[in-house]
């Protein structure tokens, strides 16, 4: 049994009423601290005198080495509410061994905000866009959905309301929520079609009740959205096919997806919908298509999409490690090949093929390294002369596989 090592480090949270907030658990910490670390404004509320100060700077891994450097001395850092919840916490839980670092939390912005309104928390979705993408609220946009969004700073609320507006949720009902439990504190209601709110303060966290307009098209998270729901120039992986990828891929939270000839990126954009904390690298050498791609993603709610220009597998160099690999476009044995040699043990490899060659890769792909080897094809019904007939789309044959499984 590995020994733990005694706390060095205390993350305190503190609420934004300053030092009247902490328990007395977290006072006795604080008072023992040799050095405390914070923001310039969490500082500012303590008295004169006292432990060395030092205010976080940028860039932040800088400031973690400052911190850092004093392990073994009594550390404390002062954060905002819960430092466990979109805070300094988690950074610091990667970087410590467990037992070096001990946690007293105070209510979270969250926490506060759900008792001013009334909600009961584990019916809200908590969202933070401190330092992250706005696009992270869309995957979330459905009628009747509660949303409690910790903000960026005092502009934060008037981009939601217009991110809401442009997703044709500008009947929704937003509460901005200013310096919650301290002497400041204000509660404000408008709309996000008719948002009229000024000098928002910097600290604040939105509330959202999600109400549907007309021109809202919330879209589910299951895979296989319809391809219209795509800006495309017709090469893509269609609707059946891709549903039929995504499965196949496995996504799970927090993982790293390479789609390699992304086209216009629905392959991309529904792993990024289809968990939380998700991430996809799109590989396209085509200017054009790489613009469809970030516009897709943004239009759909995929904030984790990083998009790499060239050509596979040279663009391959110098990537994180995948969870899962998608071959689209392109499918040579030059490319599959090296994709399946990047893949840890336990990744998943999908591959589409529609060409009489890329299908020669993919059965001597299934004879050498095993998996599931499916042919799909699929007939619509469309219109001939008054009637309706079966028009057939063109083959495609899918192989996927998981490295180290067993053949």
């Amino acid at each position: 049994m590995r020994a733990m090592t005694a706390p060095w480090l205390t993350l305190i949270g503190i609420g934004d009423g300053g030092l009247a907030t902490l328990t007395p658990e977290q006072r006795r910490a604080l008072d023992m601290a040799e050095t405390v670390f914070g923001g310039a404004r969490h500082l500012a509320m303590l008295e004169e005198g006292g432990p060395e100060r030092v205010v976080w700077r940028s860039p932040f891994e800088a400031a973690l080495d400052d911190l850092l450097a004093r392990r073994g001395r009594r550390v404390a850092v002062l954060a905002t509410g819960d430092p466990m919840w979109f805070g300094v916490g988690g950074t610091l839980a990667r970087r410590l061994a467990p037992g070096e670092m001990r946690v007293l939390p105070g209510p979270s912005a969250f926490s506060l905000a759900a008792a001013r309104l009334g909600w009961p928390i584990e019916d809200c979705t908590c969202l933070s866009i401190h330092g992250r993408s706005i696009g992270l609220i869309d995957r979330h946009l459905r009628p009747g959905a509660r949303l409690l969004v910790y903000a960026w700073n005092g502009d934060s609320p008037r981009e939601l309301a217009r991110r809401l507006t442009g997703r044709g949720f500008g009947p929704s009902r937003l509460t901005v929520l200013e310096h919650l439990g301290g002497g400041a504190e204000r509660v404000r209601e408008t709309s996000a079609a008719d948002f009229d709110l000024e000098g928002v303060a910097d600290l604040n966290t939105v509330a959202v009740e999600c109400v549907a307009g007309r021109a809202a098209m919330p879209r589910p998270l299951v895979p296989g959205l319809p391809d219209d729901a795509f800006l495309h120039d017709g090469t893509m992986t269609k609707r059946v096919p891709r549903a039929l990828a995504l499965a196949a891929l496995e996504p799970m939270p927090g993982a790293l997806l390479w789609d390699v000839g992304a086209g216009c990126g629905s392959i991309s954009v529904e792993w990024l919908r289809a968990a939380e904390g998700m991430a996809a690298i799109a590989i396209e050498p085509r200017a054009e298509r790489r613009l469809m791609i970030a516009e897709n993603a943004d239009a759909l709610g995929g904030p984790g999409l990083t998009l790499v220009e060239g050509r596979a597998p040279v663009a391959f160099a110098g990537l994180p490690a995948p969870d899962a690999i998608f071959l689209g476009g392109g499918l040579s044995e030059g490319v599959l090949a090296p994709a399946w040699e990047a893949l840890p043990p336990g990744g998943r490899l999908v591959a589409h093929a529609v060409t009489l060659e890329s299908e020669v890769l993919l059965i001597d792909a299934h004879r050498r390294l095993g998996g599931e080897l499916l042919r799909l094809s699929v007939e619509r019904a469309e219109p001939v002369g008054p009637f309706q007939g079966w028009r057939p789309a063109m083959p495609v044959l899918h192989w996927h596989a998981t490295k180290g499984d067993a053949r």
